[in-house]
């Protein structure tokens, strides 16, 4: 008893400690035992619960208490540590008072189950008759447990179970009877209520249950005082805004280029800020909210912190996402508070990046995402009683404003829409210039970037700024001194075709394979007037593709038929190149069918190019997004089939036509490809002569003729001017002082 008393005691500190291996075979140990359980059990969990190493106790820690987790083999020594004050005790005494609870009912029933032993109707009768038994115990009415007479007491008390009361006392009596006893004779029964632990012990696993997922999100941050820092299922409502000061922000519309007049409108929203009265005082009314819009990586994010940093006022920061969650009501709560706290931080800035998740369109259907409707409900009530007397400034920032519910985009709430688009070549050259600035470079980084910026049609600020990071990262690669040209032009390939694959095993069949498909590609490029020029290509496997060639698109917004006819022809050149030179085609003109299919049936279907088909224009969807309504008839469908794949294979026919009038050309540039695997544009003007069109290939080309190359051409003249006239001071200060000297 005593010993089991000390295990009593210590469980909740040991058992919580043991892993569960050396907790099962404890208690096969003691079950083995028999009754000599409770000192082998002490033994071996006092063994395993004090180690020799000394764990690290945190300031208020759950698992200080006990031995350490080096040598030792104890877990709990060291869990404290990093958990100080309320905050650890909090996250481990629910789990500590479970498993201590469970600990106890465990060695009650392994110390109850150890003085006790069952017996059968049967062996009870022949105690009954060797006059062994005083009395019998009825407890709670559910067994009886045999009291025997003094001399004939075991280390063990008998008991049996019984259906019911009555049963009992008529059996007995009858048994008594037939043993010839009479009624003062026959040994007592009595009845007793005790305290059935076991009736309750049923009920632990649940709690235990429900105390480890209390545990489990008091570690992930669910509760309060865990490790994510949020309120948990009490405060699970509140805004998950993060707030960031004025003095945090360092990102200002200087360090925003390549889209000015974004900034011009946005800098409406910055002057508000710092100057309401002007804006007042005239009875206007500043909108209420811009929806920032364009493509992804064009700069949305950083437009809106640098409003923030002109402005100097609170930027609270927020994404559409984090409205949603698992519990009912938690949207709407959360952007009460968040607007709440965007006044108390007036005159501030709001930001909601990424608003489409929050912000869809309602389907008015009775099922649905409803937490996600109602958290809407809640963002347009709050936007549309917001009073521009608050001075805070709601902006938000999408790539799919297709996808938004008009009711957010009407007057009063994002009245002024922003599109921030991938920037032209002037943008581009003068986002170059800001991403080079912390580049180490020997080279004019203006004219890099004049350069850089005619190689890269399409790329936003984020593909730029990744293009600098990467030559950056190659020229360390290299064990450069400094970033040089070659490092730009690898970083472009890298970002457009991916990493080199220059230790890929391809079979000399396949080579030349590739070699004549690549030169199919630039030889009917060169010849065909509307294709873009070629700058460079190789053989040399990038990504998934086998073959890469690089050309410089140029400036362009609308397309003729006979454009879109030379891009389609030039894209199949490397399979009309297959088809003329070995007499049958491979899998690798795979990528060039997908885009010469989308061109044609972007012609026929989107840009009215088809006679059969009309001038009629219809939705082809977004791209990758699920179909399941064509806005066109089945006979309208055979139709715009039957006119793609006849225009398909007239750019086919045309193909092989010019590549057959060209073969010497195309075996020359093969050979070369084979030879040096990679080829510039100059190797193929020493093959096959100089390109029959008129190209644009530099900064210059493509601002010739553009009112930006007006303004430039402008800007450098009076510039110049401006230093001819410093100097001619100069020399006319000059003169004169020495004619004064005279």
């Amino acid at each position: 008893m005593l010993a089991a008393s000390r295990l009593l005691n210590r469980a909740t500190d040991l058992i919580i400690k043991q892993s569960k291996p050396t907790f099962i075979r404890d208690l096969y140990l003691t079950k083995t035992a028999k009754s000599k359980w409770a000192e082998e059990l002490e033994k071996v969990i006092t063994k395993r619960g004090a180690g020799s190493g000394k764990g690290t106790t945190g300031g208020g820690g759950s698992g200080g208490g006990g031995g350490g987790d080096q040598s030792g083999g104890n877990r709990g020594g060291d869990q404290g540590g990093s958990g100080g004050g309320n905050k650890g005790m909090g996250n481990n005494m629910v789990l500590k008072a479970v498993v201590g609870a469970n600990a106890a009912v465990i060695l009650y029933f392994l110390y109850d189950n150890s003085k006790y032993q069952e017996i059968t109707w049967k062996d009870f009768t022949w105690q009954l008759g060797s006059n062994s038994v005083e009395k019998l115990e009825v407890v709670n009415n559910k067994y009886v447990r045999v009291v025997r007479a003094a001399g004939n007491q075991d280390s063990k008390v008998p008991w049996f179970n019984i259906g019911s009361v009555d049963t009992l006392e008529r059996n007995l009596e009858a048994i008594q009877r037939e043993m010839g006893r009479e009624a003062q004779e026959m040994v007592p029964v009595i009845y007793k209520s005790e305290f059935d632990f076991g009736s309750y012990a049923s009920l632990l696993p649940t709690v235990a249950v429900f105390a480890f997922l209390l545990y489990g999100m008091s570690r992930m941050g669910g509760l309060p005082g865990g490790a994510g820092g949020r309120k948990g299922i009490f405060g699970m409502s509140s805004s998950p805004a993060k707030i960031i000061n004025p003095a945090d922000i360092n990102v200002k519309f200087k360090d925003v280029a390549g889209c000015e007049e974004a900034k011009q409108e946005i800098m409406e929203f910055v002057n508000f800020l710092r100057n309401p009265e002007k804006y007042t005082d005239l009875g206007a009314k500043i909108p209420k909210g811009a929806l920032l819009t364009g493509p992804p990586g064009t700069g949305k994010t950083l437009l809106a912190k640098a409003t923030a940093g002109e402005a100097s006022v609170p930027f609270i920061s927020v994404s559409g996402s984090e409205f949603l969650e698992m519990f009912v009501g938690v949207g709407p709560s959360r952007i009460r508070d968040m607007f709440e706290t965007a006044r108390q931080k007036a005159p501030s800035i709001l930001f909601i990046d990424e608003i489409d998740a929050v912000g869809r369109k309602r389907s008015g259907r009775s099922f649905g995402p409803a937490e996600a409707e109602n958290t809407l409900n809640q963002l347009l009530v709050e936007m549309d009683g917001f009073n521009t007397t608050t001075n805070v400034v709601v902006m938000a920032a999408t790539n799919r404003v297709d996808i938004l519910d008009k009711a957010l985009l009407r007057p009063g709430r994002f009245d002024r829409q922003v599109y921030v688009p991938a920037p032209d070549i002037k943008g581009r050259s003068e986002i170059f210039q800001v991403h080079l600035k912390p580049i180490k470079t020997d080279l004019d980084r203006t004219l890099v970037s004049r350069k850089m910026a005619a190689l890269t049609p399409g790329f936003t600020g984020a593909d730029i700024a990744n293009v600098c990071n990467e030559a950056a990262l190659i020229a360390a690669r290299d064990n450069s001194d400094s970033v040089v040209m070659k490092h730009f032009e690898k970083a472009i390939d890298r970002v457009i075709a991916g990493m080199e694959k220059k230790t890929n095993v391809m079979q000399p069949e396949e080579k030349k394979t590739v070699a004549y498909h690549e030169a199919g590609h630039a030889v009917s490029g060169w010849f065909l007037e509307h294709a873009d020029p070629l700058l460079k290509v190789t053989i040399i496997p990038r990504g998934k593709g086998l073959g890469y060639a690089q050309y410089i698109p140029r400036e362009q917004f609308l397309y003729t038929k006979e454009q879109l006819l030379d891009r389609m022809c030039m894209t199949l050149g490397g399979r009309a190149s297959e088809q003329i030179f070995f007499g049958k085609i491979t899998t690798g003109a795979q990528d060039d069918l997908k885009k010469v299919t989308q061109i044609a049936y972007a012609q026929i279907v989107q840009f009215g190019m088809s006679d059969k088909i009309g001038n009629l224009s219809f939705d082809m969807g977004q791209p990758g997004e699920p179909v399941f309504d064509k806005p066109y008839s089945e006979s309208t469908a055979q139709v715009i089939d039957s006119e793609v794949r006849e225009l398909v294979d007239r750019a086919y026919v045309r193909t092989l036509a010019l590549l057959e009038s060209k073969r010497s050309c195309v075996e020359l540039v093969a050979k070369r490809l084979l030879d040096r695997e990679t080829i510039g544009r100059d190797d193929l003007i020493e093959l096959i002569g100089q390109r029959p069109f008129k190209e644009k290939l530099t900064f210059d080309d493509f601002l010739s003729g553009t009112k930006a190359g007006d303004e430039e051409a402008a800007e450098v003249a009076a510039k110049k001017a401006a230093e001819e006239a410093e100097a001619s001071k100069k020399t006319g200060d000059a003169t004169a002082a020495a004619e004064a000297a005279k």
